[in-house]
């Protein structure tokens, strides 16, 4: 009887300290990367190097095989990873911002959530949301925060960055490039197909390899001061780059290399009831940026909010078989610095489908930071020269207006699909998955950037939700451009003489992608160049005509500059200078810096744009 006792004694006991397990809360650590994209790791690609501090977590955890960051810069991936939310429903999806938009409804900042749960919350240190921040978010976001000033026993998480691998750091002059000794050796991989393999190319793969090696020791130094406290067993440590890699033609651009990030959980011993995967081994489910945030709740038990756009991928109620199953995720690029653009992309198992609703502001447009780095300005330099390949060169011509790879045979994107009779029922799946996508959301970027700020900035999702039926027009009069022309010839020039400007913007757009096709509606095209009453109308007018080299674009749209009062809409209206400045157009632009209204030439985008046509 008394052993009896005894037995039910002990087995109250392993009860109990069971329960308080599942009923204490993990720790949970973000450890994020600048600018790393999964295809110079080893643990991801044969091309790539080791990174043994990384590769360390997965002993314990999990490797994601397909993880991506849903825009391919920092302030809009961040906005995604800190909402949960897609950029071009909340208005957070130009970088660098114009301004601040608030968060949708009552959400918050998850960290707020985990600090309501009594979660001590540090970011060390990078934020650059798009977002207004709230004061409820961190209890200490700085160079120095740390877990190390919770209360006894209180859960954390918390937020290190590594910007060792940033951008910034590829801007070296050829002075420090000669004087620099590389650990990679240059004949130790492959150069990407759509880069020239020259020696400054050669190079600039080896010192961003170098570079990842010392972010991968910095991402060990976190691990130690973990191991250290003995936080291991207790606590989920994420890794993941921020977006995609700095290599010419990545970050900045939603090709692969932009967005398909390296992940690794590290799944403590003491919460792995939390994870229905086995431990140890790879998950090839989709993961994306807007997963991230309801992951976190999910794995500290609290309740996601129902504003939040991603889904939990790991926590007690997420099997397996779920998070296997998952094959789809959305990006999207719109402004980054002073360049625009408008691509939106879905990847579906191994096809990725990009939709460029203006293809003729090809990739390669100046972008002042960008072109900063030597290997750019020589990929730029050699096309110039004829000197490059048709793969080469593709960054440097007008992209079509949708596009299809089959990214398990083709990881560079470099032979479109869309075309091909064999895949067009892949096309219409796709094409018409995006298109729900964003209707639903609803996308605000079918407003051009300035006339959205100053109409729906105070609440973008509520602004969305007001001009849906306006937003899902826009898209179906930007489809026609996927047509024969003739036969959407008529739906064309209605939307020319639309009282909506905006439906007449995207008619405009449309006649520029067809090119001469569009001929017979010229002479309507030519009137709107001259006296429509948006400024932006008569840029995109005279647009058509300088794309086809028929008419010198420089007289209108330099008037419509210096009428111009907006920074914002100055800046879109530079965009086009710039295009039409560039080669294969080479007009000439005679911009005088006194014409142009003083709060507008001194905004600093607007300043970029104009030291590169030196206006300044």
């Amino acid at each position: 009887m008394k052993y009896c006792i005894g037995l039910l004694f002990f087995a109250s006991l392993f009860s109990c300290k069971v329960e308080q397990e599942r009923t204490e809360k993990p720790n949970i650590v973000w450890i994020t990367s600048e600018d790393n994209s999964k295809h110079y790791m080893s643990l991801f690609d044969a091309n790539g190097i080791k990174t043994p501090q990384i590769a360390s977590l997965a002993e314990h955890g999990l490797i994601y095989r397909h993880a991506f960051s849903n825009g391919a810069v920092c302030s809009v991936a961040r906005s995604a990873l800190i909402s949960g939310c897609y950029g071009p429903r909340t208005g957070s999806q130009f970088h660098r911002r114009m301004s601040l938009v608030p968060l949708p409804d009552s959400l918050m900042m998850f960290p707020a959530y985990l600090r309501e749960a009594g979660y001590y919350t540090t970011n060390n240190s990078k934020e650059d949301y798009n977002f207004i921040k709230g004061t409820n978010v961190w209890d200490e976001s700085s160079k120095k925060a740390n877990w190390k000033n919770r209360s006894a026993g209180q859960p954390f998480f918390h937020v290190f960055n590594i910007g060792t691998t940033h951008e910034g750091r590829l801007h070296f002059t050829e002075e420090k490039m000669k004087a620099n000794v590389l650990e990679t050796d240059i004949n130790s991989f492959d150069v990407q197909p759509n880069h020239p393999a020259t020696e400054l190319f050669k190079y600039t793969n080896a010192f961003y390899r170098d570079k990842i090696r010392q972010m991968d020791g910095q991402v060990g130094d976190v691990l130690a001061a973990l191991k250290e406290e003995g936080l291991m067993d207790n606590t989920f440590v994420f890794y993941f780059g921020d977006h995609g890699g700095v290599l010419p033609g990545s970050k900045g651009y939603i090709y692969e290399t932009g967005l398909h990030v390296p992940m690794v959980v590290h799944v403590p011993e003491k919460f792995k009831h939390l994870v229905n995967n086995e431990i140890g081994t790879t998950v090839d489910g989709f993961v994306s940026f807007v997963d991230l945030a309801p992951t976190v709740l999910s794995l500290a038990g609290i309740s996601i909010p129902s504003e939040v756009d991603g889904s939990p991928f790991l926590g007690k109620t997420i099997k397996s078989q779920e998070e296997q199953s998952q094959d789809e995720t959305y990006s999207y690029a719109d402004r980054f610095d002073e360049k625009y653009d408008h691509v939106r992309a879905i990847r579906k198992g191994k096809y990725k489908y990009m939709r460029s609703y203006q293809p003729f502001n090809y990739d390669g447009l100046m972008n002042n930071y960008r072109y900063k780095q030597l290997a750019f300005q020589e990929w730029q330099t050699l096309h110039e020269a004829n000197e490059l390949n048709e793969i080469q060169s593709f960054f440097f011509n007008k992209r079509a207006p949708e596009m299809l790879f089959d990214i398990e045979v083709d990881p560079y994107e470099t032979n479109d699909l869309a075309q091909n009779p064999a895949y067009q029922s892949t096309v219409t799946d796709l094409r018409g998955r995006l298109d729900s996508w964003m209707q639903d959301m609803p996308d605000l970027s079918f407003y051009p950037e300035h006339y959205f700020l100053k109409e729906g900035a105070e609440n973008p999702v509520v602004f969305g939700k007001k001009n849906k039926q306006n937003i899902e027009k826009y898209i179906q009069v930007s489809n026609l451009s996927l047509s024969n022309f003739s036969e959407v010839k008529a739906e064309i020039e209605k939307s020319l003489q639309s009282t909506d400007p905006w439906e007449r913007y995207w008619a405009l757009i449309n006649c520029s992608i067809f090119g001469t096709e569009a001929a017979e509606l010229s002479p309507i095209i030519y009137e709107m160049a001259q006296g429509d009453g948006e400024l932006m109308n008569r840029v995109r007018a005279i647009e058509y005509f300088g794309l086809l080299k028929t008419k010198d674009p420089s007289s209108i749209m330099t008037k419509a500059l210096y009428d111009c009062k907006d920074p914002v809409e100055a800046l879109l209206i530079l965009n086009s200078i710039v295009l039409m400045n560039s080669k294969p157009y080479d007009f000439q632009f005679a911009v005088q810096l006194d014409n142009i209204a003083e709060h507008v030439r001194e905004d600093i985008q607007v300043k970029r744009r104009l030291e590169y046509l030196k206006i300044i």
